[in-house]
């Protein structure tokens, strides 16, 4: 299931819950603190990867079989995205074609798959609810009907001033929070963000026997991670920008419209510009106020 990309990077959070020796073990204290459970054994976790879907060169996400009944998609990230059912969905979708044999699609016997679940762990900047849940179906352009295809995200927010319960059952994952937030503490002030973040960590025990076996490893990770999201924020300005310059031109030619014709209708100006009427109609309200 899995093929080898060496144009893929992989983030420190997979590194640690899907690459790392401990991943296994890692993972089984994930789903324990997900369900209440005290699962001991790591030979039930299997791990499943798919390329190539949520990120065309950098890997943020990691999903685990567990005792083959329950299937974790989770992900980390520092911020939000409103799309994460659709492409949790697209990912889904590639990992049970995997599982279930293309001639037992067919058969008339019930095939029986592990039941799906989907997290994304943030830990951005921006303030974010201790928890919240993004559904597929805000996303339909008309109303879905009850025989609908629903999809429900639950995203987790790991920053440890949230305090979010699962911080106190999952070790792991409460290290890695704080791991992130010293680099960050650094990162605003000072040369050498993740050198000082590494050795204050470890001094702490934090991550420690990790950042002994793997400290340049870990730096390449992290520089890579920052880069990455360093590109996406210019790429969001970017796509702001744009959005707002293209906002600005159809106002003018809405506008121009307006001045040739002064009783010319929404329809008309919306048909000659071809641009939605309700956009003519906000840009004629606010003229009348």
């Amino acid at each position: 299931m899995e093929k080898e990309n060496r144009e893929h990077k992989d983030s420190l959070f997979v590194d640690l819950f899907y690459k790392d020796e401990t991943a296994k073990q890692n993972l089984l204290s994930l789903y324990n603190a997900l369900h209440d459970t005290d699962l001991k054994d790591d030979g039930l976790i299997r791990k499943i990867k798919i390329e190539d879907i949520l990120y065309k060169n950098f890997k943020n996400d990691v999903s685990f079989e567990v005792n083959g009944n329950v299937i974790v998609f989770g992900e980390h990230q520092s911020t939000v995205n409103p799309n994460m059912p659709l492409r949790c969905l697209l990912y889904a979708g590639r990992v049970y074609e995997e599982l279930v044999e293309e001639d037992a699609r067919y058969r008339t016997k019930q095939v029986m798959i592990p039941t799906p679940e989907f997290y994304v762990f943030y830990n951005g900047k921006e303030d974010f609810p201790v928890e919240k849940e993004l559904v597929l179906s805000d996303a339909y352009l008309c109303p879905p009907e009850d025989n609908s295809l629903e999809l429900k995200v639950k995203v987790i927010n790991i920053n440890s001033d949230k305090a979010h319960k699962l911080l106190a059952k999952c070790e792991i994952l409460r290290e890695y929070s704080i791991f992130i937030e010293t680099i960050r503490k650094y990162a605003d002030s000072e040369e050498g963000a993740i050198k000082k973040a590494i050795q204050e960590c470890m001094e702490k025990g934090i991550l420690t026997e990790y950042l002994k076996r793997k400290g340049s490893e870990v730096r390449n990770m992290l520089i890579a991670e920052y880069s990455y999201e360093k590109d996406i924020q210019i790429k969001q300005q970017e796509a702001r920008q744009e959005g707002w310059d293209e906002g600005i031109l159809l106002s003018g030619k809405i506008l121009g419209e307006l001045r040739k014709n002064s009783l010319i209708t929404n329809e008309q100006i919306a048909e000659r510009i071809g641009c939605p009427l309700e956009t003519v109609e906000e840009i004629r309200r606010k003229l009348d106020q």
